[in-house]
């Protein structure tokens, strides 16, 4: 049947455009207030550019095809991030603090779960050019204030820090081939493959980083960590990172998770995850990703999050909606034109009935718009 989509791939119906519609104004909206532009990138790039300093992740999920005028290979863009670090690198070339953010489409080879979409809606906001810890505690914050506005406030925000296993990693001199082997069995939670691995590699650092899918909790998880793990400067430096977030931000939900490690190609520092109840994965992932403008011409700090709003729309339901005005049709009376047209401003929506179209024809009105003694008035339609 040709009408049918793709796997993963689906329309976005009145009701769920209108509140995908609504949340994205009222997001970027938010993030202006907080001094973020809007950026918008284009939909595909030559593929080298495209998967400039994102790890080799971002290129599974890539689609890519053969430009016709250049006969170069391009890829629909999987991420917006990188792209927007390339343009705060390469075309703003500002100096100082650059706040970006976006939200448009991007297109996956493969959905990230078995009820993800293919084609999410991204949704993130990005911090350039300041180093220190504020920078972070920016991104949580406002991705905090996103979430609860959109009305998905995270029950948890899990942060963590990939310091952690990148020292433990050089300590124990592990090479490409042997860290990515360890990344893959943390990754995918395979204990007694870890414990195999980690039996070969030399005291202390095999048995920390055995440690590290257990090392996940609350604010004790910090001080535990410090105990259990070697005495290695990173792993100071990171924990007391993360104690300097927690101390900062007691209002927000922060829990620590030091094996979450997705991500790790690209983040260099801090990394976060926000959880909603009763949902079985992030809806919202970010962090500290320093230096990736470095392949555009120009290295920076960066640090910040995303979204997809699609499922954020669908978490948040579709909102407080006010019925539409049901009017005649008005091209011939210039009065009841005029009050149509002094509804619409007022932010009413207000629809005219074409000549010959039944009241009840597929429209969701809940009050018409109706002439007593000279005035037009507005009165509730009976059932509505």
């Amino acid at each position: 049947m040709n009408w049918l989509l793709p796997d993963h791939i689906s329309d976005a119906l009145p009701h769920e455009a209108a509140n995908i519609e609504r949340l994205r104004r009222a997001t970027l909206d938010l993030f202006r207030s907080h001094g973020y532009e809007l950026v918008q990138p284009p939909l595909l790039e030559f593929l080298d550019s495209l998967l400039t300093g994102s790890g080799s992740d971002l290129k599974l999920r890539t689609f890519k095809l053969v430009d016709q005028l250049s006969g170069r290979t391009l890829g629909v863009r999987a991420d917006m991030t990188p792209q927007v670090a390339r343009i705060d690198a390469h075309l703003l070339n500002r100096r100082g603090v650059t706040r970006l953010c976006y939200c448009d489409s991007v297109l996956h080879t493969l959905p990230t779960s078995q009820a993800a979409s293919r084609e999410p809606i991204q949704l993130g906001a990005e911090l350039y050019g300041y180093a220190g810890i504020e920078a972070d505690l920016e991104a949580l914050r406002l991705l905090a204030l996103a979430l609860k506005a959109a009305g998905t406030p995270a029950s948890r925000i899990d942060v963590g820090h990939v310091g952690v296993f990148r020292a433990l990693a050089n300590a124990a001199g592990l090479n490409g081939s042997e860290e990515e082997g360890l990344l893959q069995l943390l990754q995918t939670k395979d204990v007694p493959g870890l414990r195999d691995f980690c039996s070969r590699i030399a005291a202390p650092y095999g048995a920390a980083l055995m440690l590290l899918p257990e090392l996940f909790g609350g604010d004790e998880l910090l001080d535990s960590a410090a105990n259990r793990l070697p005495d290695l400067p990173e792993i100071r430096e990171a924990l007391a990172t993360l104690k300097q977030l927690r101390a900062a931000l007691p209002d927000l939900p922060l829990s620590f998770d030091l094996a979450d490690l997705r991500g790790y190609h690209y983040h260099n520092g801090v990394v976060f995850a926000a959880y909603y109840p009763g949902y079985p994965s992030a809806i919202a992932r970010g962090g500290r990703y320093d230096g990736v403008g470095a392949n555009f011409g120009r290295a920076r700090p960066a640090t910040g999050f995303s979204m997809d709003l699609r499922e954020i729309a669908r978490l948040a339901g579709n909102g407080e909606t006010t019925g539409a005005i049901l009017a005649p049709w008005a091209l011939d009376n210039a009065a009841l034109a005029d009050k149509i047209a002094a509804l619409r401003a007022q932010g009413e929506v207000v629809v005219e009935l074409l000549p010959g179209q039944e009241e009840n024809d597929g429209l969701l009105c809940d009050r018409r718009l109706v002439q007593q003694s000279g005035e037009w008035i507005i009165q509730v339609i009976d059932g509505k």
